[in-house]
């Protein structure tokens, strides 16, 4: 027998319920906020993330479904979204038409890790993306749209986490302080770290090995070197946050792991899940789109991670709310209206399933129990010659005789 490929998941029954709701649920907060869907290609040039992501990221180095294609060019299973979407944008030239841009994303993404809660080697990410604007108010925006979203999904007990990478010209001296710190240290680094600390030291602060966690605790902090652009910069994202009572925790150990952020870095975490409680995460990129060949566009934006989500939303996501009306019904001679009933009331919006094998009538109403039907319509002949047919109420045994019309009106107005 076939199975699936470790690491990726079929969704079904309850639990793919609870993905759509949680779906539409980001949609239309996506909506209120006035961003755009973008529907990107699930494979890309490779150049395009070894460009955008970096050379030296962990993604690029180890985690990426990289082949060769039938063409001899190297192409790969798209890792994030924020590099796709940038790659979109200049493309097909965007940056003529307007000043400013908000876009979404929501679908798979691929990195060869080890499976484990929460995180697949398919996984999926709900993200958006604010191009144009270098100020603030472009971080404000995507992080009110966070804080919407997790209360509509019914997420509790988060945390956000804020910090600043600075500009490239922070990040010099700070680099040479977090190597000197880190070279007094190195016995103690994982092989990792040992590579990270010759070609992209900053990693060294997000590692997740314990000794180089605890190690990171007393390590230069970026925001000690920020100049008086980025210090002004992130001072006002905190009052901002503040005037709309979004608690926020400084955290000097957010660097993410894509070389392409600059300034401001965030994330949110939830205190219901383990080690790995990081369920969104973002930040400014102001150079990415001139990294890869396009205009000079400032931008922000964030990744969801889905599986995540599902794992510490509201329970009640989980059940299945919708209506069910089941139609059973006896003999031949009544199945044309039997069917007709059923195609009329899924026609006036509801849901309505009946036997297709037309048991007996006990067996229907097993069936009909099964499915959590809130209510069965019974068909037989003598309802085919009175015109009256018997609703029954599942959870309370209350049985009705109703004309056809009355009964349409009952099932639509409860």
């Amino acid at each position: 027998m076939i199975q699936a490929v470790r690491g990726f998941k079929d969704l079904y029954g309850a639990e793919v319920r609870c993905w759509q709701k949680i779906e539409n649920i980001i949609k239309n907060c996506f909506n209120l906020w006035g961003f755009e869907e973008v529907r990107l290609p699930l494979l890309e040039k490779t150049e395009l993330f070894q460009r955008g992501i970096g050379d030296d990221t962990d993604i690029v180095e180890k985690e990426m479904y990289t082949f060769q294609d039938k063409g001899g060019e190297l192409v790969t299973l798209r890792p994030e979204g924020t590099a796709s979407v940038i790659r979109f944008f200049n493309e097909h030239k965007l940056y003529g038409t307007e000043k400013f841009f908000k876009f979404f994303y929501m679908g798979p993404m691929f990195r060869y890790e080890r499976p484990q809660k929460g995180r697949l080697r398919q996984f999926h990410q709900a993200g958006v993306e604010v191009l144009g604007d270098s100020s603030p108010l472009a971080e404000l925006e995507v992080i009110t749209l966070i804080m919407h979203l997790v209360e509509k999904i019914g997420i509790r007990n988060v945390e956000l986490k804020i910090n600043s990478l600075g500009c490239c010209n922070c990040r010099k001296a700070f680099r040479e302080e977090l190597v000197k710190y880190y070279q007094t240290k190195q016995e103690h680094l994982c092989n990792d770290c040992k590579r990270r600390l010759k070609v992209n030291p900053l990693r060294l602060i997000d590692c997740k090995s314990e000794v180089c966690k605890s190690l990171a605790i007393d390590a230069p902090v970026i925001t000690a070197f920020l100049c008086g652009d980025c210090e002004q910069h992130f001072t006002q994202l905190k009052l901002l946050l503040s005037q709309h009572a979004i608690a926020f925790t400084e955290s000097p150990q957010i660097v993410r792991g894509l070389d392409y952020y600059n300034r401001t870095v965030f994330e949110l975490h939830s205190k219901d899940l383990g080690s790995q409680s990081a369920i969104l995460a973002g930040g400014r990129y102001d150079s990415l789109s001139s990294n890869l060949g396009g205009i000079n566009i400032p931008a922000v934006g964030w990744a969801m991670g889905m599986e995540r989500v599902v794992t510490v939303a509201n329970p009640e996501m989980f059940n299945d709310t919708e209506k069910l009306v089941f139609v059973a019904f006896v003999g031949d001679d009544v199945e044309k209206e039997a069917l007709s009933l059923v195609y009329q009331l899924r026609k006036a919006g509801l849901k309505v399933e009946f036997d297709i094998f037309k048991g007996s009538l006990k067996s229907q109403f097993r069936r009909a129990d099964k499915l959590s039907a809130k209510w069965v319509v019974i068909i037989g002949e003598n309802e085919i010659k009175t015109g009256l047919f018997q609703l029954k109420d599942m959870k309370t045994g209350v049985q009705k005789s109703l004309t056809k019309t009355e009964l349409i009106s009952e099932l639509t107005t409860n």
